[in-house]
């Protein structure tokens, strides 16, 4: 089991920056995988960006170059640092743990809202 706690959504401009936390129940490096998702009102929901247990990040197209993921194992958290925040970045963001055995599975924090407008 994993529980997981986002903080630091919120409604910022366009151009704007924003620093997403989302602190683990357990040591992170044991998680295979942590990802930011987003579900925006009426769409499905997309994965963001993830980090690997052995480092390997990914990133969204709409997002590359602008968001960047990290973790802190001393501190079992993962953040996703965003920048330069469009109005169409505005959604809840999730954060997952995915932990691998014979099968995968996901686990998921409440959710944060980030609002981008003027």
């Amino acid at each position: 089991q994993v529980q997981l706690v986002e903080s630091g959504g919120g409604l910022v401009q366009p151009g704007g920056s924003l620093r997403l936390s989302c602190a683990a129940s357990r040591m992170i490096f044991t998680i295979d995988r942590m990802g930011w998702y987003r579900q925006a009102p009426g769409k499905q929901r997309e994965l963001v960006a993830a980090i690997t247990s052995g480092g390997s990040r990914n990133y969204s197209d709409s997002v590359k170059d602008r968001f960047t993921i990290s973790r802190d194992n001393t501190k079992n958290t993962v953040y996703l640092q965003m920048n330069s925040l469009k109005p169409e970045d505005t959604a809840v963001y999730y954060c997952n743990a995915r932990v691998l055995t014979t099968v995968a599975y996901d686990y998921w924090g409440q959710g944060t809202q980030v609002t981008v407008s003027s």
